[in-house]
């Protein structure tokens, strides 16, 4: 199984590091959609619907991560699809969960932690 991921970060280094980190797990990820901010990353998912993760920075110009999540958990239809928040603002953890995200990363990620926890979202729910 391989699943479609959307990366959600204005920082352009950030969004290429974690597109390295996901691309050298061909097995697990598939294709990677990128956002530079929660207004964006709306529109990304309405244009493909087959996105199955999202990955989602909490700072952000425009539509920030806390914002998407409102609009975006507002909807039923989204409520297959885990958001795993990363951030290096931990103090934020218990407001993302509260907003419907799964899972919390502190930044700077590693490769290892991402993928176990991109395995266990995917599994338990229901991908």
């Amino acid at each position: 199984m391989s699943l479609n991921v959307l990366v959600v970060d204005d920082d352009f280094i950030n969004r290429k590091l974690i597109q390295a980190l996901l691309k050298r797990h061909t097995q697990l990820v598939g294709q990677i959609f990128e956002a530079e901010n929660g207004s964006e990353a709306l529109k990304v998912l309405k244009e493909h619907p087959e996105i199955d993760l999202i990955l989602l920075d909490i700072l952000m110009p425009v539509l920030d991560g806390k914002e998407f999540l409102k609009i975006f958990r507002a909807d039923q239809e989204n409520s297959r699809i885990p958001v795993i928040v990363l951030s290096t603002d931990d103090t934020q953890k218990t407001t993302v969960l509260n907003l419907g995200a799964e899972d919390f990363i502190i930044k700077p990620i590693g490769e290892e932690d991402l993928v176990q926890r991109i395995r266990y979202w995917t599994q338990n729910m229901g991908s």
